[in-house]
């Protein structure tokens, strides 16, 4: 999957989306994500939801003579078009605390001390609780049956307008006989169905739980890894048999890269260009392709808040996703391994597809401000194959692989070297 992640509040009403979509397109992905189209609560954020059956009202065109719905769906349409499919943010975990729901079916609700509950987080040290949100009683409602009936209705409502997957909010939290109850009966009528489960924050042994209840995706934390340590590659072993990972440099969750990175372009391009060759999946939100600095609110954001272009990435990342496109070896979890190298600053990375015959290895400057000095007397020691390694890189690729390797990388630069073995791995 290369997910495009279409933010509903910068974009504004959804007959406008058409350039963010052909813009998706033709940097080669062909999933858009859209955070919840639901219409918001009192609080107006997009994940506080007071009615799971209306769109929201910021993504219509209120002087269009059809309905939200109609709109929405003649959108979605218009993405298959351009080849793309669209997923949609499932959040069923909690909904807003002004909602009907809590006078009409209290029951589905956690109640703490005569009062239904809020989710609250622990950051640093201090209980954070979101007032706005009310949490929904998974394990011990005394109407299970018609919470489960309500939660499948809502995913109906949505893959009747169009939509073709799910990024399921919070997963973790809601338990995993509901998603793979749920996950097998909507494909028993919707069959092509996809469900990603968002599962940041966990812990690897969380996450494969998650994973194991059908989701066809997880996504994995690469962004916080600084090339060093040796969580990413234990958290990453641990669950790519169960389900493939979507990395991201970037979320609506976090602050831009652009701006943590100070405006450094080479640093844009190795973290977008190691997420999308690390795992099978890869993902970018609205506005990473040019560099925006402001960060994605779920309550604030509006249209006004485009930027003008700071850099413009487009066709690197189009390049990027050109590659994972032409080699199954990149839209695998496969065996992979961080090789040792004298020179700490370079990360060599060897990938081997359990699928296909193979073979691909990775030389990347961590240092995205200076360059660095990569030797090899021959890079045939970093791989098992026979066949000669071939340059595929986005960026300076070499039309022959020379012997001794000397190069001094540029700032952020990598290496992207394909090969074929004569034999599939054990």
């Amino acid at each position: 999957m290369l997910v495009y992640n279409l933010f509903p509040l910068l974009a504004g009403p959804c007959g406008s989306w058409e350039p963010h979509l052909k813009r998706a397109a033709d940097m080669g992905f062909d999933w858009v994500f859209l955070n919840p189209v639901q219409k918001p609560g009192a609080s107006g954020s997009l994940y506080s939801t007071v009615d799971y059956f209306q769109l929201n009202p910021l993504l219509i065109d209120q002087r269009s003579k059809k309905s939200g719905d109609e709109q929405l769906q003649a959108t979605l349409a218009l993405a298959g078009k351009l080849g793309l499919k669209v997923m949609v943010d499932l959040v069923i975990n909690h909904c807003a605390f002004d909602s009907e729901l809590t006078r009409q079916h209290r029951e589905w609700f956690i109640i703490e001390n005569g009062e239904i509950a809020h989710p609250f987080c622990i950051e640093n040290g201090q209980k954070v609780v979101w007032g706005d949100l009310v949490r929904f009683n998974h394990q011990h409602t005394s109407d299970p049956e018609g919470l489960y009936r309500y939660f499948y209705q809502i995913v109906e409502y949505l893959l009747k307008l169009g939509f073709k997957g799910f990024r399921c909010d919070a997963a973790y939290q809601v338990p995993g006989q509901l998603w793979r109850r749920l996950i097998q009966e909507v494909r028993q009528k919707y069959p092509d169905t996809l469900f990603t489960a968002e599962t940041l924050g966990c812990t690897a042994d969380q996450t494969k739980q998650t994973a194991q209840a059908g989701f066809d995706y997880v996504f994995n934390s690469s962004k916080w890894w600084d090339f060093h340590g040796a969580w990413l590659m234990e958290q990453y072993q641990l669950v790519r048999e169960i389900a493939p990972s979507i990395s991201f440099p970037e979320s609506h969750d976090t602050e831009r890269l652009f701006q943590e990175v100070n405006g450094n372009e080479a640093a844009m391009k190795q973290r977008y260009l190691f997420a999308a060759l690390f795992s099978a999946g890869a993902m970018i939100p609205i506005g990473f392709e040019y560099g925006f600095r402001r960060r994605l609110h779920v309550v604030n954001t509006r249209p006004t808040d485009w930027e003008s272009p700071n850099i413009d990435l487009c066709g690197f990342i189009g390049r990027v996703n050109a590659i994972k496109r032409q080699y199954r070896i990149f839209q695998e979890e496969c065996p992979t391994s961080l090789l040792p190298y004298q020179n700490p600053n370079i990360l060599v990375m060897w990938k081997a597809s359990a699928q296909t015959h193979e073979e691909a290895l990775i030389i990347l400057n961590k240092d995205p401000w200076n360059h660095q000095y990569f030797y090899a007397e021959n890079l045939g020691i970093y791989i098992q194959a026979g066949a000669p390694l071939i340059d595929v890189s986005p960026d300076y690729p070499l039309e022959y692989i020379p012997r001794p390797f000397s190069y001094d990388l540029r700032p952020g630069q990598a290496f992207v070297l394909v090969t074929s073995r004569d034999h599939m791995p054990h």
